[in-house]
């Protein structure tokens, strides 16, 4: 029974975010770790009087409280630069590298001292931790990219191919030509053109060359990619033993659904989530 475009679009999802998508405690908890000690030593401080003179101790004391100090300004370099009118600075919180006094105008002007001594927080281990937490936010977008991928991996699995024996992942159109010997050269600009797919499945007699991703908001790139797939899935379709595979998804699609459109119409193997939930893997390649 064909495919009906607007019914298969319609089952697109929002988001494909898992449990560990949000945030990688693992991650922050080794980060917090590692300056734990130094934190510590640094909550010393909370609620002082006198917290320049005290911080001036502390560091004759402990120089290696300066490693945990980037953190507090939810930097993870070790070098930070800060300029104004009493001029421009570069601090190495490595090594000691300024004199205690550039160090304690550091913490001045950042509003540090005043965060640490006016116990604004009650432990810089907590804070240290909250602020991991917010930078790991900023990786969602990396882990986003590979979670269609880690889907789609998941079905190949299930569906008994075994990585690295029967299917394999990121592999490029010259690895594909010397493992098996195909003539790919239909899709590679007669050799002048390199590519990798997401992963290559080979049964006793097919190639499945794969291209996974997902899409939660629009944009002109969904155009480029509905049309250079379009022109793949067509370079293929003359190539003995080889067939270009596409997983997408993605509520993005809904605003370049035209480009889509045109690209399913033509394309054998193209496929979405609810597809793979219904074992289209299995189906098609036997």
């Amino acid at each position: 029974m064909p495919r009906v475009f607007a019914r298969w679009l319609a089952s697109f999802r929002d988001s494909i975010a898992d449990y560990s998508y949000y945030i990688d405690f693992e991650k922050i908890y080794r980060n917090v770790d590692t300056i734990k000690v130094e934190l510590n030593i640094l909550n010393s401080l909370i609620g002082s009087i006198n917290i320049e003179r005290d911080f001036e101790i502390l560091l004759s004391k402990y120089p290696q409280i300066l490693k945990c100090i980037p953190i507090l300004l939810a930097v993870r370099a070790n070098e930070i630069y800060a300029m104004d009118g009493d001029g421009a600075f570069t601090y190495d919180f490595n090594n000691q590298t300024l004199s205690v006094a550039q160090y304690k105008l550091f913490m001045r002007k950042t509003g540090l001292f005043d965060l640490i001594g006016k116990h604004i927080i009650n432990n810089l281990v907590d804070y240290a931790t909250g602020v991991e937490t917010g930078l790991d936010s900023n990786g969602r977008k990396n882990r986003g990219g590979h979670l269609m991928e880690n889907l789609v991996e998941s079905f190949i699995q299930k569906a008994g191919f075994v990585k690295d024996e029967n299917y394999f992942k990121e592999m490029c159109i010259h690895q594909i030509i010397g493992r098996w010997s195909i003539d790919l050269s239909a899709i590679s600009n007669q050799g002048q053109m390199e590519k990798r797919f997401d992963f290559v499945v080979k049964t006793n007699d097919m190639i499945y060359g794969i291209e996974t991703n997902f899409y939660s908001s629009g944009g002109s790139k969904l155009n480029e990619t509905a049309r250079s797939y379009k022109t793949l899935a067509q370079e293929a379709d003359t190539i003995d033993g080889f067939t270009f595979v596409w997983f997408t998804d993605g509520k993005g699609w809904t605003s370049a659904q035209n480009n889509l459109k045109e690209t399913f119409d033509v394309m054998e193997h193209i496929y979405n989530i609810e597809d793979l939930e219904n074992d289209i893997v299995v189906d098609v390649m036997k």
